[in-house]
């Protein structure tokens, strides 16, 4: 059964978290439709990449992305919401992280986990602000029952993006495993107010209401 990487999407891991490593790819444009053909004979030359991007204000896309999606209509617009913000908390801080980052998935998918932590662990040590190493070590520990550290580490992701819905679906996940229903109905709740569209979370939702707060009369 395929794992994913890190805390996200759905109630049981295998399920939340879909492929090891894949992150949800980036939106590319579709060349512009009222573009003149090229002569023929004359292949229309496809523009380069700048040697310097702009900066981008990532705390400004997020914003948007998160008010996006709260007001999708419905949910194939909302997993095209969700993959964006997905792609900007996957992009790697730098070269060395993202290699550790690959080698780390690598190890994964060689069911080799102690030596993936080991690597998300010099990740972490590198780049401390970088919330995706966070949140795949969180995912490692939790599949080897280490709640505790899971947890530490799903605090980290929470303490440097509130937002990060897939941080507290894993977050309700592992406070439901150990019993605690009404902080994981807590955790589930705050991520269906950030991302309305998670799947298997509201029925989590309906089934720990009904257990914690008791039917409606």
């Amino acid at each position: 059964m395929a794992v994913r990487f890190c805390f996200a999407r759905t109630l049981c891991l295998a399920l939340v978290l879909g492929t090891v490593g894949l992150a949800p790819s980036l939106v590319v444009p579709a060349l512009a439709q009222d573009d003149p053909p090229a002569p023929p004979g004359k292949q229309k030359k496809l523009p380069e990449a700048p040697a310097k991007l702009p900066k981008v204000d990532r705390g400004k896309n997020l914003d948007f992305l998160f008010g996006a999606l709260k007001a999708a209509p419905d949910e194939a617009s909302a997993k095209h919401v969700e993959a964006r913000i997905w792609a900007i908390w996957l992009q790697t801080p730098s070269d060395t992280a993202a290699l550790l980052m690959a080698r780390a998935k690598t190890a994964v998918d060689g069911q080799k986990i102690d030596v993936a932590i080991k690597l998300l662990d010099s990740v972490i040590k590198l780049r401390p602000d970088y919330i995706e190493a966070w949140n795949r070590r969180a995912t490692l520990y939790y599949m080897k029952n280490d709640y505790g550290r899971s947890l530490a580490d799903i605090r980290e992701v929470l303490t440097r993006e509130p937002r990060h819905f897939g941080a507290l679906a894993g977050l309700g996940m592992i406070m439901q495993e150990v019993g605690d229903e009404k902080r994981a109905l807590e955790a589930y709740r705050k991520a269906l107010a950030i991302n309305p569209h998670l799947e298997k979370i509201p029925d989590q939702v309906k089934a720990l209401t009904e257990k914690v707060e008791g039917r409606d009369i």
